[in-house]
């Protein structure tokens, strides 16, 4: 894979005021990608995107994210039909982060345990931080069965 449509980092001026897409990718290859439902404004998820995503996603308009744990490109909803169709993609002023508004196929989730958002709990503000402390469920129901579309369970070891 060649990373050539993507423009060398020269100058401060360059990078948070130019037109050059010159992404500032960790010492990993990668760049954070946050992704929000177009319509409401939700935070979806966050991923990480190589290259190779980054460039997929440009050149296909669905999102497309670098998987950590299985160490593989992943076009999101391949195996689920979740498909992530990119209405806005936007990088931050030092583009080491980008910003995914899309729509999403079929139910509309996003997450791998069933929830529409990852971001299904909420954690309490002015609690003690201790053992105790307990998220709160802010999505009521699963949006869909993840053993019914993927066939099997998250590997405890990615835990």
């Amino acid at each position: 894979m060649t990373d050539t449509i993507f423009a060398k980092r020269l100058s401060i001026e360059q990078v948070e005021e130019g037109h050059d897409l010159a992404p500032k990718f960790d010492a990993d290859g990668l760049i954070v990608a946050v992704t929000t439902d177009a319509a409401t404004g939700d935070v979806l998820m966050v991923g990480y995107m190589n290259a190779e995503a980054l460039k997929r996603t440009i050149e296909t308009g669905e999102a497309h994210y670098w998987s950590r744990s299985r160490k593989l490109l992943w076009h999101k909803g391949a195996s689920s039909g979740l498909v992530q169709k990119v209405v806005d993609l936007r990088i931050d002023d030092d583009q080491d982060a980008v910003w995914l508004k899309v729509e999403v196929a079929g139910s509309g989730a996003s997450c791998h345990v069933g929830y529409r958002s990852c971001f299904y709990r909420s954690v309490p503000l002015q609690s003690s931080v201790s053992p105790e402390l307990r998220l709160e469920y802010r999505e009521a129901e699963k949006t869909f069965d993840p053993l019914e579309v993927y066939g099997d369970v998250p590997n405890p070891t990615q835990l």
